[in-house]
């Protein structure tokens, strides 16, 4: 290989800053080799590092009566009772997913499946959480395309059921598309494998696919923001072999069912470089590696290629002493590479010989904990505006009508219904899916297997909310993902999140990120809720336009018993309609306000999002796991985008039955509909259960009150909409298909 002369250039194209490749130099006592540089730099780079979020990443509550690891592994592990438990992880895959969207969607679906089943979980269940640019815009259809049927593509073919998310659409993402992938497995908790390699002596396999050269510099390119030549990035772009994965999983679940390993890590950003440097960094050893023995795909690779590829559906594993040849027999029997490529040492370096040469040699602990960790600098927000209920809000005093502002809300890109994209996905596969989120419920429910207990997953935010106020927004992200678990009457227990913003160099995108990061620990704490994983995605930008604030969140939570749980669908005829929690009719930041009043307009100003009461969260939340254990409701929903007017047609299209609401003399019927005040539910329950769960709310001071019935084949709001529920239903399925077609 040709020797690469470190000029300024070349280290600019790595990523590093001047001040970053002094202090290369300065740990090293000497200039790095290329093959070094591309170490530090992509160890480095803000996908691998951390480096300006991972000082804010400590405020946040990590530790909970069932949390039995929090982040720094591979993914969180909570304790769901009879010794088994839930491995869990979300993590970003934007900028591949826009340059090469089938690829991108499906590498990241592969890439948290790893992360799950590296410690010793079978996955058994998927979930996504999408955001598109403006539907009008000339790439936002091929990107859905892309991007839906990847992520079907993969889990579809691995054979793991995807069972929820959300999708929304708006112009802040023309340029950044966001593909979070979240996947839940199941372990016994005796059984969970972890990547510290301790211990010295011990023998260092690879085993999976053989590497090549897509995805080399994937994580330095994660960790900047594009332009108008990021096209060319395509060949950063990994290529996933679904059919691969399910072999690997297999083979590593024999494995783990012997004493064979000490550590395991899968290959993610930057590939061996970061699997080794992790495992020994956690371990407190040293790395010796022979790149001689890597499994390769393609002739002639460099050791820079080798240890920066990013090719998918590989693993790195300490194993014990005596093992080899277990494991060797195992990765063999399910036609996968298995290589023994290095061995654990007591030297603290990573050192990677190639042809009979020592091609690097480094210190790992500059690699590891020891990486920059930078302050930067970040703005105040400001203090916001609250919209006001006055006329000249009124949709009657606006000129219009309600049957117009249902039709547009139900319409809108992020209300209309998904179908088109969660019918592409198997949600059935394992016959462990008791209810998906996208058609069963607030939350998807998953069985445990052979047992009658099942976990309740969802995944959520409010984008527009975080964009007015990141603390609120962040709360409020916490908030839903809690409410959504309530609903099918689960006990909520802990979160993973994955946070998407703009480029961090820029005050006012660092205060987004700070002050979001301290509403979720707020949150957290108030409802005992903590963040055991998750993920950070910054310079989500293009030519200086970043996206919209999108810390989005995982909740996970434990139904122990599935004869008592709750669904959207369930309401019977007959039934009363409850309202539950505290209404004032706050509309700004809301949905109404943004489609109906034009606040969604770059010259619009901005009103504060509701306020998160988190006391009332906390009691609201468990009065209703309370009434669905004690089956007082037949249904229940949350209320969020939309409000109450679009809660209740959402449970009527669910239930195939219509309704009759009447609204609050004290609030205009505009701001009862529509306003987005947090912590409500709607239940729907029969006449024998109403009076006492009215009478128990307000002894709990709880706000309930009966708003209407259940009946029919209209959907009537006193006052306002008197619609054929058919037809308003037809109008919320066809809005994706036909734009799909067109």
């Amino acid at each position: 290989m040709k020797k690469v002369v470190i000029t300024p250039e070349v280290v600019a194209e790595h990523g590093l800053s001047e001040s970053e490749y002094e202090l290369i130099c300065d740990r090293l006592g000497r200039t790095p080799n290329i093959n070094e540089l591309g170490i530090f730099s992509v160890m480095w780079s803000e996908h691998c590092s951390y480096k300006s979020s991972r000082r804010h990443l400590k405020k946040m509550l990590t530790k909970g009566e069932r949390v039995i690891q929090g982040p720094g592994e591979n993914a969180g592990v909570i304790d769901i009772d009879d010794g088994d438990a839930i491995i869990f992880k979300m993590e970003s895959h934007n900028h591949p997913s826009y340059i090469e969207p089938y690829q991108g969607a499906a590498t990241g679906v592969g890439g948290i499946m790893r992360d799950v089943f590296t410690m010793g979980a079978r996955p058994i269940a998927n979930l996504n959480a999408l955001r598109f640019g403006d539907p009008s815009h000339p790439k936002t259809r091929s990107l859905v395309a892309g991007v839906v049927h990847g992520i079907g593509g993969y889990g579809n073919c691995v054979g793991v059921p995807t069972v929820g998310g959300e999708t929304n659409f708006h112009r802040g993402y023309n340029d950044n598309i966001l593909v979070n992938a979240m996947c839940v497995g199941h372990a016994k908790k005796d059984k969970v494998f972890y990547s510290a390699a301790k211990g010295v002596g011990n023998p260092i396999f690879y085993v999976g696919s053989k590497t090549g050269r897509d995805g080399i510099h994937g994580a330095t390119m994660a960790s900047a923001e594009f332009d108008d030549d990021s096209e060319e990035k395509r060949p950063t772009v990994q290529v996933g072999d679904p059919f691969t994965e399910k072999l690997l999983i297999e083979a590593c679940m024999e494995l783990m069912s012997t004493d064979a390993i000490i550590a395991i890590q899968d290959m993610g950003a930057a590939g061996l470089t970061s699997s080794a440097i992790e495992m020994a960094d956690k371990g407190g050893v040293g790395v010796k590696m022979n790149l001689d023995k890597v499994p390769q795909r393609e002739s002639k690779m460099t050791p820079y290629e080798m240890m920066l590829s990013e090719s998918q559906e590989r693993m790195l594993m300490v194993l014990k002493p005596g093992k080899e040849n277990l494991a060797v027999e195992i990765f063999n029997k399910w036609d996968l590479d298995v290589a023994e490529v290095g061995i654990t040492t007591d030297t603290g370096h990573l050192i990677l010989t190639h042809k009979g040469k020592t091609v690097c040699d480094i210190p790992i602990a500059p690699l590891g904990d020891d990486a920059p960790n930078l302050k930067r600098p970040y703005a105040k927000p400001q203090e916001l505006e609250t919209l006001k209920n006055d006329p000249v809000i009124d949709p009657i005093e606006r000129g219009t009508n309600y049957k117009d502002i249902i039709s547009i809300l139900i319409t809108s890109p992020d209300i209309a219904s998904k179908r088109w994209i969660w019918e592409q996905y198997d949600r059935s596969v394992m016959g462990d899916t008791v209810q998906s989120s996208n058609s069963g419920g607030d939350a998807a429910i998953v069985r445990i297997h052979g047992t009658n207990k099942a976990v309740a997953i969802t995944t959520d935010c409010t984008p527009r909310y975080v964009t007015a106020d990141a603390f609120e927004g962040g709360k409020q992200a916490v908030a839903e993902t809690y409410r959504n678990l309530c609903s099918v009457g689960a006990e909520p227990i802990a979160i993973t999140d994955c946070l998407n913003f703009g480029n961090p160099e820029r005050k006012e995108v660092m205060g987004q990120f700070v002050r979001s990061i301290e509403g979720i620990d707020a949150a957290c704490r108030a409802l005992d809720y903590p963040v055991v994983s998750g993920n950070v995605s910054l310079y989500n930008e293009t030519n200086g336009q970043a996206i919209p604030p999108t810390p989005c969140i995982g909740g996970v939570g434990l139904i122990k018993n599935l004869d008592r749980y709750a669904s959207l669908s369930g309401a019977k005829n007959g039934d009363h309609l409850v309202l539950l929690g505290n209404t004032t009719g706050w509309l700004g930041a809301s949905l109404y306000a943004h489609l109906i009043l034009g606040h969604d307009k770059a010259d619009s100003p901005i009103y504060a999002p509701p306020p998160v009461d988190l006391m009332a969260e906390k009691n609201n939340g468990t009065y209703i796991q309370r009434l669905i254990r004690n089956r007082r409701v037949n249904a229940v929903h949350d209320l969020s985008d939309g409000g109450l007017a679009l809660a209740a047609i959402e449970m009527a299209f669910a239930s195939k039955l219509g309704f009759e609401i009447k609204g609050s003399a004290d609030i205009p019927v505009y701001a009862w509909l529509f306003g987005e005040d947090q912590g409500r539910y709607l239940i729907a329950v029969e006449g024998n259960s109403l009076n006492p769960i009215l009478s128990t709310a307000q002894g709990l001071n709880i706000p309930a009150k009966k708003i209407g019935v259940i009946g029919g084949d209209r959907l009537i709001a006193s006052g306002a909409f008197d619609l054929s529920l058919h037809d308003t239903h037809m109008e919320y399925e066809n809005w994706m298909p036909d734009y799909m077609a067109d």
